[in-house]
């Protein structure tokens, strides 16, 4: 039986700029970070206190960076989180805003990957 989602691929054009981000500005961790193939790593991330994973990896011919992610991240706290991210100069394309189902924002990852962020 599936027992869960092992990691998520987010695409991005430079690793180490978008290894700053993910780590400095979001607060993950590195729980990998070695040579894949010539061009790229392979760089796995955890979210501190969740099993989720991440892979900042280089879709050449595949997905496409600046997209749409088909992700949605979750917090306690929406609009304190993104006064958080804000001060760290994370670009957000929607503030905070709330509707009955719950409250959401949506930001931007250096290379335009756009990400829900709301309410559990």
């Amino acid at each position: 039986m599936i027992r869960g989602v092992k990691f998520v691929s987010i695409p991005v054009t430079d690793q180490d700029r978008a290894l700053a981000f993910y780590t400095e500005k979001l607060g993950f961790r590195v729980l990998t970070d070695q040579p894949f193939s010539d061009e790229q790593r392979w760089i796995e991330l955890g979210i501190p206190g969740a099993d989720t994973r991440l892979v900042l990896f280089r879709m050449d011919g595949g997905l496409a960076p600046g997209s749409q992610m088909n992700m949605a991240l979750w917090t306690d706290d929406v609009e304190g989180t993104a006064r958080e991210l804000k001060a760290k100069g994370v670009a957000f394309s929607q503030d905070p805003k709330r509707e009955p189902w719950g409250t959401f924002c949506t930001f931007k990852d250096p290379d335009g990957n756009s990400f829900v962020l709301g309410t559990r």
